[in-house]
């Protein structure tokens, strides 16, 4: 009989990053996989029992100032790209892949997996336990909403919310 196959215990060391920044935290409890492909730049903070799922085939990188709550998922099997000054909420999911549907002749846990990469733009803020779904761009200073479910590309500065994710206000100087 075969041992079943892991992707590891998540456990980690600086060492083993492409890039980590200065005055990174790591919490306790933060898991780690694939660290060889994850590029964090200065002062980003990862919330006690975050998971950052790298990809064996992609990065995931995140830039300086980024605050990341507590018991966040990101799998970069598509790739994240998190720019600078980007506050997450405890509890938000990133996901970059998708199982394809390949009709009913086949279970969809068998069906080929169909990537998109996720890029969040400096500035923005993500609500309490929002998702965000393969291949989406979320624009500079979008602000969006506890909960929400983010399926296609936000523009820069929008308030959205809802699930599906829609826009409610254009931010300005004005408010």
């Amino acid at each position: 009989m075969t041992a079943p196959r892991s992707h590891g215990s998540g456990q980690f060391e600086s060492s083993q990053f492409a890039r980590l920044g200065k005055g990174v935290i790591f919490e306790a409890g933060v898991l780690v996989f694939h660290p060889e492909n994850i590029e964090i730049e200065d002062d980003v903070y990862v919330g006690h029992y975050a998971i950052l799922k790298g990809y064996y085939k992609s990065k995931m990188q995140i830039m300086s100032g980024t605050w990341i709550g507590q018991q966040c998922f990101f799998h970069s099997a598509g790739g994240i790209t998190i720019g600078r000054n980007v506050g997450i909420g405890p509890g938000v999911k990133i996901i970059t892949s998708r199982h394809a549907e390949e009709g009913i002749t086949k279970p969809i846990l068998h069906s080929r997996v169909e990537f998109g990469q996720v890029v969040i733009e400096d500035d923005a803020d993500i609500g309490v336990a929002a998702i965000i779904l393969p291949g989406v761009r979320i624009g500079k200073g979008v602000q969006v909403g506890a909960g929400a479910v983010v399926v296609h590309d936000i523009p820069d500065y929008a308030v959205v919310a809802g699930v599906p994710a829609r826009v409610l206000r254009i931010r300005s100087n004005d408010q």
